[in-house]
């Protein structure tokens, strides 16, 4: 791999040991990927929840943050993903002051290393949105499929470690979708039904995904009768790069990079369309179904909630009450709670029962420790991607728009 002098300066441990394993870490991986150099990049943003790290990752993390003050800062806008602890609702959610000390001790690393704890998913609704051609070291994949396709920006799904490598650098392997070549659309689906709510765009991201069902492969989407909007895009997205691993997609006329089909393709020749249909969308809710079941936790996140999702909620909450053997939380940003709470939608969904939770995402927040503690099992949401998370936890997801979900809340069973 080419480095520059810096690069190389820090790679001989002209910087700090932490600069120096942050660089030996990137040369392998770009190595690995059969990368030329490096690019500059302006952002990072870091998964590192304490269920995914565990001890020996906050370990690592504190190792880091013993270093001298000048080896270990960040050098680029540095941000977090959601944590796994509300710690002002962990208690009633029945997680462990084990959980909550681990996870103080991870921040506080962070921090040290100069690391904003924005803990959030939707950093591209509520941070600094990225622009078209920025190159980034982004790490959650929902965040990662709408920076590259909806903006035009350029990352790679970056692990933790290479995440945080970016940070202490500058940097990332110049490798994946970095590339211009790598950003030509491959795969073309034409729709056939149209989605109408938030739940029928993460279907729709989930058909496609599975269909694509590779990080190489770029999916082009047409036949939409209208633009989606920024939380329509986001549940597309965050469904696609979870059933499928996807890390960008084409939406002629409306995504940056495809003004038309044939640019989409980079000019070449246009694949023979397949059609996404009503069935389809059937097919896929009916895997997720359970009419009639006792419902005991639902769940609204996966990604976090926009302010407009927020006030959505609410306002079905108006007036009714959560079934008193079911739990209903509605989980967001740090940012979005606060606007939340100014405008009394957190009140107001609060007061019918449910549980706003900031800074967290609920299958990041030892969810399966939660489901065995609590006593649930039958989990419903409007999150595509939750549903094809959850599974793993032990519950038995069910799909539903979110007028169901909080019709199944206030019944106590599935709408």
């Amino acid at each position: 791999m080419k480095l520059d002098d810096e690069t190389e300066a820090m790679l001989a441990g002209e910087h700090g040991a932490v600069r120096r394993w942050a660089v030996e870490h990137q040369v392998m991986v770009g190595r690995f990927f059969d990368a030329v150099d490096l690019v500059p990049v302006g952002q990072a943003h870091i998964m590192a929840d304490t269920e995914a790290t565990g001890p020996t990752g906050v370990d690592f993390m504190e190792e880091l943050a013993r270093a001298p003050h000048a080896d270990r800062k960040v050098k680029i806008p540095t941000i977090t993903d959601p944590r796994g602890v509300d710690f002002k609702a962990y208690e009633r959610l029945k997680q462990t002051q084990s959980m909550v000390d681990l996870e103080a001790r991870l921040i506080k690393a962070f921090e040290a290393l100069g690391v904003l704890m924005t803990n959030t998913c939707i950093n591209y609704q509520t941070i600094l949105p990225p622009v078209r051609g920025e190159h980034l070291a982004f790490g959650d994949t929902g965040v990662v499929i709408y920076s590259n396709s909806v903006l035009g920006a350029r990352s790679n799904f970056e692990g933790g470690p290479s995440a945080l490598a970016a940070a202490l650098t500058g940097r990332t392997p110049r490798y994946g979708y970095h590339l211009d070549e790598k950003r030509v659309g491959t795969l073309h689906f034409e729709l056939k039904h149209q989605p109408t709510d938030l739940s029928d765009w993460g279907a729709l991201g989930g058909i496609v995904g599975r269909k694509t069902d590779s990080y190489w492969r770029v999916p082009v989407i047409t036949g939409l009768e209208r633009a989606p909007n920024s939380d329509e895009l986001k549940h597309f997205g965050a469904a696609a790069a979870s059933f499928g691993s996807v890390a960008l997609f084409h939406i002629p006329g409306v995504t940056p990079e495809a003004p038309d089909l044939h640019a989409a393709f980079n000019g070449g020749a246009v694949p023979a369309a397949e059609p996404i249909t009503a069935d389809d969308f059937d097919a896929f809710y009916e895997g997720y179904a359970a009419r009639g079941d006792k419902v005991d936790v639902v769940v609204f996140s996966a990604p976090q909630l926009s302010l407009l999702e927020m006030e959505q909620v609410a306002t079905l909450m108006d007036g009714r009450r959560v079934h008193p053997d079911t739990t209903l939380m509605a989980v967001t940003s740090p940012e979005i709670k606060a606007a939340s709470d100014r405008m009394g939608l957190t009140r107001r969904i609060e007061a019918a029962g449910g549980l706003v939770l900031e800074g967290v995402c609920f299958y990041q927040s030892y969810a399966r420790e939660m489901a065995e503690a609590n006593g649930w099992s039958r989990l419903v949401t409007n999150s595509a991607k939750l549903v094809n998370i959850i599974g793993g936890y032990g519950y038995k997801p069910t799909l539903a728009t979110m007028e169901r979900c909080v019709e199944s809340a206030c019944a106590g069973k599935v709408s």
